[in-house]
């Protein structure tokens, strides 16, 4: 909208998280049937039912109106690897048959500038088309596989966290740095790219087989040298990789244990998948604030078990949502919620479509310790946000026709839902993706 209107707002169905329903049930939620989403200067000015609102704004505030879809804030997806954006759906491996066949060889082509920002401007797109506005990545060992990222999240105002992988064992070598060069070019990095306007640096060690003792404690000190610094890496996804893990480290209690011994659990830091952990682990995770990503499509692709959110949240700890592209299967965390909920099926659990929504959203932004920024529509926060179309398939439109409270709704969206839900995808509050040959709205002054 043009500078001249310092308000504008959206009309809509409009759906948002005050805090998990886990904990506080149908008071958690915030829903309004007829809503008005009131923005300022790319934030949230104001959130509520339309026909309070309306009548509080000035005269010639332009109005979008949207009736007949549904405003939710932009998705959080807490573990993907742009990099591996061109090997998704590669064909049956398990975990470390999987690095060496498809991973590796695809990342060694980051070397090349050109082909990091081609592949960061194609990856950006899709978060966006996808409906994910804020996203924590991993790149490649080169330097320049983050500049590109960041640059391609930049221009496109997205909140992200990346950071350069740290490898200095049990790689290929055109793969491999050391202790000091992964140091020497983390700091580089951070020194550039950390802060700067939405972008955020994760020290990123790839997991603890591929990193020396020495590189380890690296990452550990940089973690705790940088205000607001974050850390990223894996832990307990394969039981392959948890006994070679035992192997490499007998002095560990456990996996999750050499994280901890080289100072790199902590608030902001953030380990994918976290499936063969005990209690024990899932504690310490909750005492120092670590956060897990939840990754349901990359877990029963490479086979690698079943994520147990019962016992995580029984414990404290914070959980977030990833696709883990690309061993995850789908940018899209409407299909990663489907997964989800199939794989807490299986685990004797049952995920609510209220709780699965908040996990995409504030649950997300918690973990990312971010949700007074974003994840939400409480005033002042950073207008991120989707606007999903509840007629993209006939199927779906047919199904909502029948369903007859938002819990049915929402969860069928989550079931039959994919990227074609996605009409809108509003960055600070700018349109940075609309769905073609879909009608935008009708916009007037109040």
């Amino acid at each position: 909208m043009p500078a001249a209107f310092p308000l504008r707002a959206l009309r809509a169905e409009i759906v948002h998280f005050l805090a998990d329903p886990a904990e506080r049930g149908a008071d958690a939620l915030q829903h309004f049937a007829d809503g008005l989403l009131v923005l300022r200067d790319g934030r949230v000015a104001e959130c509520g039912p339309a026909a309070d609102l309306l009548a509080t704004l000035p005269a010639d505030t332009p109005v979008e109106d949207l009736r007949g879809r549904m405003i939710l804030p932009g998705f959080v997806d807490t573990h993907v690897h742009y990099a591996q954006t061109d090997i998704i759906a590669s064909h049956g491996e398990q975990l470390l048959a999987w690095l060496e066949k498809y991973t590796f060889p695809a990342e060694r082509r980051f070397a090349d500038p050109a082909h990091a920002a081609e592949v960061a401007g194609f990856f950006c797109d899709e978060l966006l088309r996808n409906g994910t506005t804020t996203a924590m990545a991993f790149a490649t060992v080169h330097p320049a596989s983050v500049d590109a990222l960041f640059e391609a999240a930049q221009a496109r105002r997205m909140r992200l966290i990346a950071g350069k992988v740290l490898m200095d064992r049990n790689c290929p070598d055109f793969l491999r740095d050391t202790a000091e060069s992964g140091e020497r070019e983390s700091r580089a990095l951070i020194e550039r790219w950390h802060g700067r306007e939405r972008l955020l640096y994760a020290v990123t060690p790839r997991f603890a087989p591929t990193s020396t003792p020495a590189q380890m404690d690296t990452a550990g000190r940089l973690f705790a040298e940088y205000p607001g610094l974050y850390l990223q890496s894996h832990v307990a996804e394969n039981r392959g990789e948890v006994a070679w893990v035992a192997e490499l480290h007998p002095e560990a209690r456990s996996y999750l244990d050499v994280y901890e011994r080289h100072g790199q659990l902590g608030p902001r830091s953030v380990y994918a998948h976290c499936i063969w952990l005990d209690d024990i682990d899932r504690a310490r995770m909750a005492a120092t604030g670590s956060a897990m990503s939840f990754c349901p499509t990359s877990n029963l692709f490479l086979g690698s078990g079943l994520f147990d959110l019962e016992r995580a949240h029984a414990l404290g700890v914070r959980v977030g949502l990833g696709t883990d592209v690309g061993g995850g299967t789908s940018f899209s965390m409407l299909a990663t919620l489907n997964e989800a909920y199939k794989v807490l099926q299986l685990n004797g659990q049952n995920l609510s479509a209220e709780r699965a929504f908040y996990l995409a959203t504030l649950g997300g932004a918690r973990s990312l310790y971010l949700d007074e920024r974003i994840g939400s529509f409480a005033p002042g926060r950073e207008a991120d946000f989707i606007v999903l179309d509840p007629a993209a398939t006939p199927l779906l439109e047919r199904r909502l026709a029948r369903a007859e409270t938002l819990s049915e709704r929402l969860f069928a969206l989550m079931m039959l839902g994919d990227d074609r839900c996605i009409a809108e995808t509003h960055v600070l509050g700018e349109r940075r993706w609309v769905r073609s040959g879909k009608l935008k709205g009708h916009i007037q002054a109040k």
